[in-house]
């Protein structure tokens, strides 16, 4: 979803943390739980991740569309790898362990060095819903951005209010929820209300 950090700082006052943030984002670090290794897109991921980006029902409730070619995935990976070459936020690879397999992706979808705070989002194939596994996903890259993100205070996620299960993986992270913010995006031609969570680094 269109992230509530609605503008990109670039700007940071100190060169030495500055530094340290870009190569966060410019070589995203492999995270690894018991079922999963986030590690960064490859356009060899391409037929893994057209598997669950072009269904309807994955699709439903973010802010993109189901990829309707594998045309259009490999786009979608040229993009995120474009941001890691500009020290972008941007987003890792899901990969499922036991299968080897790419089941969906979570990344930044913004981030603030003027307010210390980054957004999340996440997108999984829907084979492996109601698994743990976003809930393992959202959990390891909280810990991480707070431990290796210099500064960072405050990690949001927001969620289409039809979409509820996205709020109880939030919740099962140490997310609070902070309200609910009323036809707040514009998706699929239709107003949205989303539900904005947050989590602080003394919460951790």
């Amino acid at each position: 979803m269109m992230s509530l950090l609605e503008k990109l700082t670039v700007c940071h006052p100190d060169s030495e943390r500055a530094g340290s943030i870009a190569a966060f984002f410019s070589k995203p670090p492999v995270i690894r739980t018991e079922d999963l290794v986030l590690r960064p897109m490859k356009m060899s991921d391409a037929s893994d991740i057209f598997h669950y980006a072009s269904d309807p029902e994955v699709a439903k409730y973010v802010l993109w569309d189901p990829h309707r070619s594998i045309a259009d995935t490999r786009a979608y990976i040229r993009y995120v790898r474009s941001l890691y070459h500009r020290a972008l936020p941007s987003s890792w690879a899901v990969e499922y362990r036991p299968a080897g397999t790419v089941i969906g992706s979570i990344g930044f979808m913004g981030y603030s060095d003027t307010h210390h705070a980054a957004e999340v989002g996440y997108s999984f194939s829907r084979e492996y819903w109601n698994r743990g596994l976003a809930t393992q996903a959202l959990g390891a890259v909280i810990r991480t951005a707070f431990e290796q993100i210099p500064g960072l205070n405050r990690i949001e996620a927001q969620h289409d209010v039809r979409n509820p299960s996205s709020g109880r993986v939030m919740e099962k992270c140490g997310m609070r929820m902070e309200g609910i913010l009323r036809n707040r995006l514009m998706n699929k031609n239709e107003f949205i209300d989303v539900a904005l969570y947050a989590i602080l680094k003394s919460e951790l």
